[in-house]
């Protein structure tokens, strides 16, 4: 595996202990996150607010391979991402002309390299472009290059992306969140059952528990 994609383990343990202090965007607004559950929910077109359609295209494929898609859920790109990357900087002044610099120099790198852009690069070709760029992300940013920087601003942002969507959280991590029940329903171990409610399984002691309730 190489070292630019993100298993999930890795990408929850980077979230967790707030990713890399370099490049690290803030998060989104209410609005634009109430946008972005839109976007996921319509499946549309992309409405683009800050990016262009070229620039998006980089960012998706940027986003593509550090979250790819694998046998448990479904990556970065599907779970729109870019599209995520876009209302922020459509909130973010700074950090849009710090992310449009980025996407310049590493499209510039790449037509340098291969004559193409960035979306348009097969996989072995992105693979050594990203290899390249990532070598040293694990440095102090004093001794990155502005495009090694720009990597980890964007793999930063697509991890908070996509455990911001609907497929990290539910697909990815299985979150089932708060859900309205009409009564009590309880734990059915405590009647000797498995419980469909908890997951939790009956085991003989509460099993012999629950017949001496019933002969009482």
């Amino acid at each position: 595996m190489t070292g630019h994609t993100m298993t999930r383990r890795t990408a929850l343990k980077a979230l967790g202990t707030g990713v890399s202090a370099v490049g690290l965007l803030p998060w989104l607004s209410d609005d634009g996150v109430a946008a972005f559950a839109g976007i996921q929910k319509a499946a549309a077109k992309p409405a683009l607010k800050a990016l262009t359609a070229q620039q998006y295209a980089t960012v998706e494929t940027l986003v593509d391979a550090i979250i790819p898609t694998d046998e448990q859920s479904p990556g970065a790109k599907e779970a729109r991402v870019a599209d995520y990357i876009d209302l922020l900087l459509s909130e973010q002044d700074e950090a849009k002309q710090d992310w449009l610099a980025g996407l310049s120099a590493v499209d510039a790198e790449a037509n340098a390299r291969f004559q193409t852009s960035v979306a348009k690069l097969n996989a072995t070709q992105l693979e050594t472009l990203l290899t390249d760029i990532s070598k040293n992300e694990k440095v102090p940013a004093a001794q990155q290059t502005p495009l090694e920087k720009f990597f980890v601003t964007t793999k930063n942002a697509t991890i908070f992306g996509y455990y911001t969507s609907e497929i990290g959280i539910h697909k990815d991590l299985h979150y089932k969140g708060n859900q309205f029940t009409p009564e009590f329903l309880g734990c059915l171990t405590v009647d000797g059952k498995d419980c469909p409610h908890c997951g939790q399984k009956a085991d003989a002691t509460t099993s012999a528990q629950a017949g001496k309730v019933e002969n009482l």
